[in-house]
């Protein structure tokens, strides 16, 4: 189903961001930019409704958890 192909590609984008977070690409980057461009309309939000935890950012991380939930939802979907 095209629908989990999409989830698990959105995954790696989500973690492609957090090495890119690691690696501090200047924000002029091309890649940064687009990466950034599709992650942060959902990690925003996400990150808004988190209280602050010692300057750790665990949205990425929750958003993987709700996409593999999605996941396995649309598989049970199939069934």
């Amino acid at each position: 189903m095209i629908l989990i192909n999409i989830v698990d590609l959105y995954s790696l984008v989500v973690f492609l961001a957090v090495i890119l977070s690691w690696v501090q690409l200047p924000h002029d980057n091309p890649v940064a930019q687009f990466v950034n461009s599709l992650t942060e309309p959902v990690l925003g939000p996400i990150r808004r409704a988190l209280p602050p935890m010692g300057g750790m950012d665990f949205s990425p991380m929750i958003l993987l958890v709700g996409l593999q939930m999605l996941k396995a939802f649309l598989i049970g979907s199939l069934r």
